[in-house]
């Protein structure tokens, strides 16, 4: 009789702004981050998602490489959208929106 791998505990997320899904799954040990999310079948709710090439992390932080990084009992993949705007652009939007207001209030 074959023995069986060991399994860990480990959820995959992805958002959207309106919509957001968190797939808890057994993987067994020495699953890679990116196998975790392709394991989980999150791309069958979201029309357009792709994990190849697409970044993912661990609990907010980035993993360089999710292919080869293994996931670890209780951790969470997350998988992130490319941003929108620049956040040099956003945090010059603030400000000027803030400036603004400060004026329209003196």
């Amino acid at each position: 009789m074959a023995e069986t791998a060991e399994m860990i505990d480990v959820e995959v997320a992805f958002a959207l702004p309106d919509h957001q899904i968190i797939v808890a799954l057994k993987v067994p040990i020495g699953t890679t981050v990116y196998d975790a999310a392709v394991m989980s079948r999150i791309v069958d709710q979201f029309e357009g998602l792709k994990l190849a090439g697409t970044p993912m992390g661990i609990f907010g932080k980035s993993v360089k490489h999710p292919q080869t990084e293994e996931i670890k009992q209780g951790q969470r993949v997350e998988i992130y959208r490319p941003l929108t705007i620049d956040p040099k652009e956003a945090r010059a939007n603030r400000a000027a929106k803030a400036a603004a207001k400060a004026q329209q209030s003196s």
